[in-house]
């Protein structure tokens, strides 16, 4: 069973996401909380996936990531926001959390999300993915000439292909954009991590976001739809 702790100030949305998470037969909400509650909550319940609102009026979630991130075995955190381009997302990512969703995902979509977590993978809600770099564009005078270095090193399908990670698209989906099969996707993550020099999909996205590559990708794309 894949234990989940729900961390949000409003109790309707530790509820909901109670009643739609434990209808799984693989998943078990441990424990709900608020943000003052959460670290105790997650020492006690010892989770798999905490699930964290990032905005709280008691501790904010960048502060209980945190926390939860000095513990001795940390659980996989994934932020949760109702806003498309939240501020606080792309930090909490440079912060360890294994993506975001957003509030509004398809209650469907949720224990598929929670058990990619749970594998080590990781969720990124592609509708705030493109809101957050499109609100934090690493060309405004923060380009990292490093990374872009590292970027350079990327044949342009694999570029092609980074920019659709940043969109939190899985590997079939990616496949269905640019049409290649997902095994031929698996190839091209896998030799992207490996020239990048990175472990993790939110890594990567996150390098090309420094490297300004985004912006550059994300024009494109809405230029040839």
């Amino acid at each position: 069973m894949i234990r989940v702790v729900v961390v949000d100030d409003e109790a309707l949305v530790r509820s909901g996401f109670r009643l739609i998470l434990s209808a799984a037969d693989d998943m078990e909400v441990v424990a709900t909380a608020t943000g003052g509650e959460a670290v105790d909550t997650v020492r006690r319940e010892r989770p798999d996936v905490v699930l964290l609102d990032i905005r709280m009026p008691d501790v904010d979630g960048l502060t209980v990531l945190r926390q939860l991130s000095e513990l001795p075995q940390p659980p996989v955190v994934a932020m949760l926001t109702t806003f498309d381009a939240d501020e606080y997302v792309l930090t909490a990512l440079r912060s360890g959390a294994a993506g975001f969703l957003l509030k509004d995902t398809e209650p469907d979509q949720l224990p598929q999300l929670v058990r990619t977590l749970a594998a080590g993978g990781v969720v990124m809600s592609p509708k705030a993915s493109r809101a957050v770099w499109q609100s934090h564009p690493g060309s405004a005078g923060a380009v990292d000439h490093a990374d872009v270095a590292r970027v350079g090193r990327l044949t342009e399908r694999e570029r092609e292909v980074l920019v659709l990670i940043a969109e939190g698209l899985s590997n079939a989906e990616i496949g269905g954009r640019i049409h290649l099969s997902p095994g031929t996707v698996k190839d091209h993550v896998s030799a992207i991590l490996t020239k990048l020099r990175v472990t993790s999909r939110v890594q990567a996205a996150l390098l090309a976001q420094r490297a300004g590559l985004l912006d550059d990708g994300q024009q494109r794309s809405e230029s040839g739809r």
